[in-house]
């Protein structure tokens, strides 16, 4: 059984107000040994597409290589922006060594909500997939049912929004809390580039314009969340 340990803390600037949630890097993460073009940094695999996407979004000119320069490249532009990333898995077991999330076995969760009061400027979490086992919301929800917690749905709309209210310690007698706001995006993995296919919406604009794609999709919906 191999042991996957998520390689990075949470990185969470000090004025964060947005959280990005995923569960675990690929496992070449946690034992060093990177691909060509990988950068040794949150969501830093070159197969994946978040940060590809938000290069397209805000045309960051990002390195994607194994260096300190594309490392720092990705902190400056989240400091800037008020941008934390905290994955919610610290650890977990896996039979085959894969980067799946059904792969996971005896999963060890970070305390997102310990964070949450650590940063009370953070109001947004968002998440790098949805409710599907495994999933990062799926995760959350876990999480949550600890602190006697559960999320409202908001918008069942692709990506899917939804809400819960932190309880305040300072106002706890008024029944006052803070309200978090969580939004699941479409996967940045090409994974789930099936079930954006099978979007009505994606359609829809795939017959509009032909050389539309999953890609452009993902900028589409990335650009509204960030």
């Amino acid at each position: 059984m191999f042991l996957h340990q998520h390689p990075y803390t949470p990185f969470i600037p000090e004025h964060t107000t947005k959280l990005i949630v995923g569960t675990l890097p690929p496992p070449r993460f946690s034992i060093g040994k990177l691909k060509e073009g990988d950068v040794n940094f949150c969501y830093g695999s070159i197969d994946g597409l978040l940060w590809p996407v938000l290069n397209k979004i805000f045309n960051l000119n990002l390195k994607f290589e194994t260096t300190k320069a594309a490392i720092k490249q990705r902190k400056d532009f989240l400091q800037s922006r008020n941008i934390g990333i905290c994955d919610i898995v610290a650890s977990a077991e896996r039979e085959k060594i894969d980067a799946s999330d059904l792969g996971m076995k005896n999963p060890k969760l970070r305390d997102i909500v310990h964070f949450l009061k650590q940063y009370p400027k953070i109001d947004t979490l968002i998440f790098t997939g949805g409710n599907s086992k495994n999933g990062p919301e799926y995760f959350f929800r876990q999480h949550l049912k600890s602190y006697n917690l559960k999320l409202k749905i908001v918008s069942n709309e692709v990506p899917r929004v939804h809400e819960f209210v932190m309880p305040s310690d300072v106002m706890q007698s008024l029944k006052l809390g803070r309200k978090i706001k969580t939004i699941s995006l479409t996967a940045p993995s090409g994974a789930a580039n099936r079930a954006i296919g099978s979007m009505t919406l994606y359609k829809q604009l795939k017959d509009k314009n032909p050389q539309f794609n999953t890609f452009d999709f993902r900028v589409m919906q990335y650009k509204n969340v960030f």
